[in-house]
């Protein structure tokens, strides 16, 4: 009679499952928890012990590392050596393994739960059945996905070739499961030693969802998050209407809820290709809206609008008269939702806003056959670390106004550049070769909304030449806000001396590449 071990800390359609392998030929072995459950359903069980003729002890850490368990589970049947070993030891072969592990990742994301706590939780014998299983595979089933537990019993009793490769196929999803279960432990406590870049980096990452296709059409791509899901994060975000989200949507709404966590009274931004077309301040969440579309009604077409406060009927109406991909924001009205869902395509989203500092701290970006990872951006340049290096001193309006510009730069790709008043974009250069190239088109894109000088002007990086200071001087600009540190500074200082501007330096550049 074949045999098979199930030990698993999540129960559900366990019982199910154990009275099919019973009907399938198998017998059942057990342990603890799990022995305890399949016996009062009157499933026939045999217990550990009588297999291992050893007591469970140490609290339940020692009780499936035998060798009767992994005798059983490792002998090759085809290798007359190993089978001879078994016999001399009266050891039985084990065929199928049932394992869920011990719930550290729900224990870790309680709070106030203590490192001893969560130490209990790091399961040994459950891994090691999995890996000896999975090893085997040529004969022994692992099965560690309560998913899996139909389509099992529909392959046990088949033992063609078939069988071999759906073996194979369960395998690889048990190496998974373990690797992706170590990957957690192994960020627990290097987080709890505190090093920030170890010698292995580990993180795991499950399916949520696949997508139609990547940036473009020939492309394939899924979406996946994080073991450890965060709560401010677009793959936490709920949609509430609308088609799936796309591969570039998702790029996009992460790019604008990272702007909108910049500011804690009301905002809104208009994200376009992965760069913010417009960002508004207000009393009121409509009043920021208006100012946000005002900013560049022209390149918020298709665009994504991300906003830190509940939609109201007012700013719903606007926001569905035009064409956009997605609304993301932390509620929405009765009323306003209904709005927005007569839209059939667009995409309605909640975050909770309230968690964005408990975003994590580092970010990651793949490159060919390796990966970046570095903290992100959360410095925000303080007034009481500006240096004032020109003649001419910012008014406190001016002053708002660039610390407030400074704070969208960061999310600009660069050469970037940001003309703003105190609570409102009027114009963005982004993502050219040459620094005036963007703030000539961060000027004219002012102009051409008809956003009135006068303006500031920030810059996530120092200025080479004085060429952008003095067009920005010609063209309405009062006050400029940069990093410096170029050899050249003084010649920019000096442009805004000749033409009469001001112009603070914080000593910190903000590159988004």
């Amino acid at each position: 009679m074949k045999r098979a071990l199930v030990s698993v800390s999540d129960k559900t359609g366990i019982i199910e499952f154990a009275k099919g392998l019973i009907a399938a030929g198998y017998e059942v072995i057990s342990t603890g928890g799990t022995f305890k459950v399949l016996q009062e359903a009157q499933v026939p069980v045999i217990a550990i012990d009588e297999v291992t003729h050893f007591p469970e002890m140490l609290d339940g850490r020692v009780k499936t590392l035998h060798p009767n368990i992994h005798g059983g589970l490792l002998a090759k049947r085809d290798e007359p050596t190993h089978m001879a070993a078994l016999a001399a030891h009266d050891i039985q072969t084990i065929d199928l393994v049932c394992v869920n592990l011990y719930p550290f990742k729900e224990t870790i994301q309680k709070p106030g739960i203590t490192e001893a706590k969560a130490v209990e939780q790091i399961d040994i014998g459950g891994p090691s059945m999995v890996r000896s299983a999975a090893k085997n595979f040529k004969s022994v089933y692992v099965v560690v996905d309560q998913q899996d537990y139909a389509q099992v019993l529909e392959h046990v009793v088949d033992e063609g070739q078939a069988a071999v490769d759906y073996r194979r196929y369960l395998a690889a999803k048990a190496f998974r499961h373990t690797a992706a279960y170590d990957s957690l432990i192994a960020g627990y406590l290097t987080e709890a030693v505190g090093i920030e870049f170890p010698e292995k980096l580990t993180r795991s990452y499950d399916f949520k969802q696949a997508l139609r296709y990547g940036e473009n059409a020939h492309q394939k791509a899924a979406f996946y998050q994080s073991s450890l899901p965060t709560a401010f994060s677009i793959a936490s975000a709920v949609q509430l209407h609308g088609k799936e989200l796309s591969y570039n949507n998702i790029k996009d709404a992460d790019a604008a809820v990272k702007v909108v966590a910049e500011f804690s009274e009301p905002c809104v931004v208009a994200m376009k290709h992965m760069n913010p077309c417009g960002v508004g301040l207000g009393a009121t969440i409509y009043e920021a809206w208006q100012k946000a579309y005002a900013a560049d009604p022209v390149s918020i077409f298709g665009g994504i609008i991300a906003l830190n406060r509940e939609v109201d009927v007012q700013t719903a109406e606007e926001l569905h008269s035009l064409f956009l991909e997605i609304i993301i924001a932390p509620s929405y009205t009765p009323e306003a939702l209904a709005i927005l869902e007569k839209k059939k395509n667009l995409r309605v989203m909640t975050l909770d806003f309230e968690a964005a500092k408990q975003a994590d701290r580092f970010e990651m970006v793949s490159v060919l056959g390796g990966l970046l990872v570095q903290e992100r951006d959360r410095v925000t340049d303080q007034a009481s670390e500006l240096k004032v290096v020109t003649d001419k001193t910012p008014t406190a309006d001016e002053q708002a106004a660039m610390l407030f510009a400074q704070r969208v730069v960061k999310h600009v790709k660069s050469n970037a550049i940001v003309v703003a008043t105190k609570d409102q974009t009027l114009g963005i250069g982004a993502g050219q070769m040459n620094r005036v190239g963007s703030v000539k088109i961060a000027i004219e894109q002012a102009e051409a909304n008809g956003l009135k000088a006068p303006f500031v002007l920030a810059s996530d990086a120092f200025f080479p030449m004085d060429d952008s200071v003095e067009y920005a001087a010609e063209h309405g600009v009062t006050a400029v806000i940069q990093p410096g540190g170029s050899i050249k500074d003084q010649d920019s200082i000096d442009m805004a001396n000749q033409k009469g501007i001001s112009m603070v330096t914080t000593g910190r550049r903000h590159f988004k590449h």
